[in-house]
């Protein structure tokens, strides 16, 4: 099933390649907006330093986009899909260890989504005061232009509870446009000043960075001209490996057509400094500076609504590997994969508006963007070394020579992205707290699951029966439903046979123990029945794949209707429970739930790992929602976890009787 749609979307087709275009470039296709205008930034207007910006830029757009992730990174798909929670998932089982710089990759990820939606739309807003009836209002950090930003960063984030399936079908012919507008906007100048084409040239770069005063720390700027790479890699699964490559060929064309014509017009300008003309809005001409704006504007809201829909995307991924608490994740449309996080948008909303108050304009967020995205990039190499390695069965030597190359390549823009810590100094604190969430959940889980004794349900099959025709015991339902852990067809944990048997034994008249197995494909949605004891006792696993949201109580009433139609289990001959009062079949699903005893007395890591994970716990879905389970249907069950437990030693009585 999904290498069929896999296929599909692999097909070349005018629409195909307009979808990769709207879904996939719109990160990157904006960074023409502030990327050679960082660079140039105050310093004075020369040769060596716009020739050498661009060749840069150039050079940083071959290796990292092309070679890195077009050509290298986009063959580490599962099943078509993509992004740094995707490529772990097809290596977690060489190594333990890759779980953090899969961990510490996605965080960054996810702080990228908090900045780039206020730069991009600054940095469009601010090219107002280049139209006379507006330089005197719309000037960079004031609080109009603030005012303005805050709105539209505030209705694109009040939309997402509808979802993009109507608005997303213009996507594709905005960013081709868009794209055009750069092409035609770069050949025009370079036309008139060919020169310019020596840029290319990687000397000029070379001396940019070596003789160049302090011309290292311009890589920073020069970095942000590739931060939607990592993005591209997310976005796989929207278009297939195909359309990303083919129309990668025409978004680089007119990337760097636009970065020449900018600095042919910064080497033929009048002026020594910039004095905060943004490089390119000033190739416009008088007549295009309005509609130029707003297709800037129209652009930098598709790139913000790529950076959501991914970070949505992530955290669902996220939840589905265990490495964050389930939180409630609805579907605003029929079109499949498209999901809304209510408290995802929540804080990358709040995150977008704090980013904009604090920096104010787009020239500041510069200063402090692409920090994390290198740390991204950087884990990504990691674990694409060992997908290179393990997975296709590279020779060695062969990765380590290519690995070796990015390696230098990212080390460099991460040395020199470190300076704008201290311009983004709280921004880390946020990051923080998500690398926090998702390690102390993953960790802790396991910590937790360690006490997870799983015995043999067959030794107790015969009492599981006995129990199911006692008549003196009142019935709790006919049919019920425990999930489990367990992944063997025969094991359950003992909690469940305890909670079976407990003070008020459980009778029914149908035992089911259903397991929901995550699978390392994006997709998947299969199921497979054991009938461990003749109509009474029955095992399901269903398998279900990372990407999608369990919905356990419709799949296994799905799963008993089939087997009802199918004659199978004897199903069909016995009765289910309903009544002619109710139609409604008796399903009853028992959830337990652990919480922490007061009885134990932890070490100091073990005691923050659980104490962190039961908080956490408590502010995310219960887990009869996570699981897609009707509460109608569920019975809690709480038991105390004791991982540690307090032993008294100096407990006296001290009124002892006398005989």
């Amino acid at each position: 099933m999904d290498q069929v749609k896999f296929g599909v979307k692999n097909k070349i087709t005018v629409a195909s390649l307009l979808v990769a275009l709207g879904i996939i470039y719109g990160d990157i296709g904006t960074s023409p907006l502030y990327a050679l205008k960082a660079v140039i930034g105050t310093k004075e207007i020369s040769e060596q330093l716009v020739y050498g910006g661009v060749s840069a830029i150039f050079w940083t757009l071959v290796l990292q986009t092309s070679v890195k992730y077009i050509w290298l990174t986009l063959k580490a798909d599962n099943q078509g899909e993509g992004g740094i929670f995707s490529l772990y998932a097809l290596i977690k089982r060489f190594g333990k260890k890759l779980v953090i710089p899969a961990i510490l990759g996605a965080t960054t990820l996810l702080a990228d989504g908090i900045i780039t939606p206020p730069i991009t739309v600054a940095s469009a807003i601010e090219g107002l005061n280049l139209v006379p009836a507006f330089s005197n209002t719309i000037i960079a950090g004031n609080s109009l232009t603030i005012s303005i930003v805050i709105l539209i960063l505030s209705l694109l984030f009040f939309f997402q509870q509808f979802g993009t399936q109507k608005i997303g079908k213009a996507f594709g012919p905005i960013m081709f446009l868009w794209f055009t507008m750069l092409l035609a906007m770069g050949v025009y100048e370079i036309s008139s000043h060919p020169f310019v084409l020596k840029a290319l040239n990687p000397y000029y770069a070379y001396s940019l960075l070596t003789e160049y005063p302090k011309g290292f720390w311009l890589l920073g700027a020069v970095f942000l001209c590739t931060t939607g790479a990592e993005a591209l890699y997310s976005d796989l699964g929207h278009c297939g490996i195909k359309n990303i490559r083919i129309s990668w060929m025409y978004v680089k064309v007119s990337l760097v057509a636009c970065y020449l014509g900018q600095a042919a017009w910064l080497m033929t300008s009048t002026d020594k400094f910039l004095h905060g003309v943004n490089p390119f809005f000033a190739l416009l001409p008088s007549w295009a500076l309005i509609p130029g704006i707003l297709m800037a504007t129209l652009a930098s809201i598709i790139a913000s609504q790529a950076l959501i829909s991914g970070s949505y995307t992530l955290i669902n991924e996220a939840m589905n590997l265990n490495f964050w608490p389930r939180v409630s994740v609805r579907q605003p449309s029929e079109t499949k994969g498209q999901m809304y996080i209510p408290s995802v948008n929540t804080i990358l909303w709040l995150g977008c508006i704090l980013m904009i108050l604090y920096f104010k304009s787009s020239e500041h967020m510069e200063a402090a963007y692409g920090f994390s995205i290198t740390i991204t990039m950087m884990m990504t190499t990691l674990l694409l070394s060992v997908f290179l390695i393990q997975r296709l069965k590279w020779n060695k030597l062969y990765v380590f020579a290519l690995v070796s190359m990015f390696v230098i390549v990212e080390t460099a823009f991460f040395i020199a992205n470190v300076v704008k810590i201290k311009e983004r100094w709280q921004f880390l604190i946020f990051e923080l707290v998500i690398f926090s969430v998702m390690y102390i959940w993953y960790y802790a889980r396991k910590l937790n699951n360690r006490f997870t004794k799983f015995i043999d349900l067959g030794k107790y099959a015969p009492q599981l029966v006995e129990l199911s025709i006692d008549d003196h015991i009142p019935k709790f339902a006919t049919h019920l439903i425990y999930l489990t852990k367990a992944n063997r067809r025969h094991e359950v944990e003992e909690k469940i046979i305890n909670s079976i048997f407990s003070k008020k034994p459980k009778r029914a008249d149908v035992y089911w123990f259903v397991h929901i197995n995550r699978t390392e494909h994006p997709y998947t949605l299969s199921y497979d029945v054991s009938e461990l004891v003749d109509d009474k006792v029955i095992k399901i696993n269903i398998n279900v794949g990372f990407r999608i949201q369990p919905r356990t109580e419709l799949y296994f009433k799905k799963i008993v209707q089939d087997l009802v139609n199918e004659k199978e289990l004897n199903l069909h001959i016995r009765a289910d429970g309903s009544t002619k009062y109710n139609t409604e079949p008796d399903f009853k699903f028992v959830v337990i739930e652990k919480f922490l005893s007061v009885e134990n007395e932890f070490a100091l890591k073990e005691g923050l790992l659980l104490n962190s994970y039961f908080f956490l716990k408590r502010l995310g879905l219960s887990d009869e929602k996570a699981f897609g389970l009707d509460k109608s249907d569920v019975v809690i069950e709480q038991i105390p976890l004791i991982y540690q437990p307090f032993t008294i030693t100096d407990l006296q009585r001290t009124n002892k009787q006398k005989n």
